[in-house]
């Protein structure tokens, strides 16, 4: 029988395991600005657009009256009325005014806007529907800038329309269960492309409805009150507001790629707090 002194020594040598350190690997750390390309890119161009105001006066009124959305352009009563920009204008600049800014008060305003709800609907639809859908918003603004302004000579300019539009666009899936608006959000990825709630159920969700509640009040009271980006020259077109947020609410489901889910299913996917007590 072996004695405990005549059993081999158990050193580091016949034990390489005890000396192995334990490796604890970190969590990957998400980037503190995680902008999607197309948001990025997006930005980037309101930007560099807006450095026309260091163009001559005379040069810069000529580029808002060329690209910004003027209705008296389309009043066919003022045959003599010259505004630059021909026939061309009556179609690009449906789309062009979004683009301008009047000073860096007014684009600032729209871009942290933008941030949060343009960065979900971006990853979402992708570069191409993005760009589309802020476009198709742009217009449906203008539209409704023309229907209720019809012979207005001030040209209209910002990207509030698509903005507003975006805005009510990201409500359809915001509030889902996962999304970036709920309690339980998940990845920005993921956040982005959870299954939209259909518009007659996304209508019964208090949330919806109080969001909806408070941008309607706050786009009155400041159109009501004239209140502008510069008290002085400028107010705000908030009919054109209202026109892009409802095309943006209404036409969500023509850009959105991702599938919906059943109506049952949908009121499960819509619970935004836990079933534990």
């Amino acid at each position: 029988m072996d004695s405990p002194q005549n059993s081999p020594p158990q050193g580091p040598q016949q034990n390489p395991q005890a000396e192995v350190p334990a490796v604890v690997e970190e969590a990957p750390r998400e980037p503190v600005l995680t902008l999607p390309t197309a948001l990025t890119a997006y930005i980037v161009l309101l930007a560099v657009i807006h450095l026309r105001v260091l163009l001559p006066p005379a040069i810069e009124n000529w580029t808002i009256d060329v690209f910004g959305f003027i209705p008296k352009r389309y009043d066919s009563s003022l045959l003599n009325l010259q505004i630059p920009g021909g026939a061309g204008a009556k179609v690009w600049t449906f789309v062009t005014y979004s683009l301008l800014h009047a000073n860096l008060t007014h684009l600032g305003f729209n871009v942290l806007w933008l941030l949060p709800f343009g960065s979900a609907l971006a990853r979402r639809f992708g570069a191409v529907r993005f760009y589309l859908f802020l476009a198709v918003t742009a217009a449906a603004g203008a539209l409704a800038h023309l229907v209720t302004h019809e012979h207005a000579v001030a040209p209209m300019i910002g990207a509030s329309a698509s903005v507003s539009g975006a805005m009510a666009a990201a409500i359809r899936f915001a509030f889902v269960r996962g999304s970036f608006l709920s309690f339980n959000r998940s990845d920005a990825d993921t956040a982005a492309k959870v299954p939209a709630l259909p518009l007659s159920r996304a209508l019964r969700d208090g949330r919806v409805v109080g969001f909806l509640a408070v941008w309607f009040g706050v786009n009155i009271i400041f159109g009501v009150g004239a209140i502008g980006i510069d008290s002085e020259t400028t107010s705000v077109a908030w009919q054109a507001h209202i026109g892009g947020f409802f095309a943006g609410l209404l036409l969500f489901t023509l850009f959105d790629p991702v599938r919906r889910v059943r109506g049952d299913a949908a009121d499960a996917s819509s619970q935004d707090v836990s079933d534990r007590i």
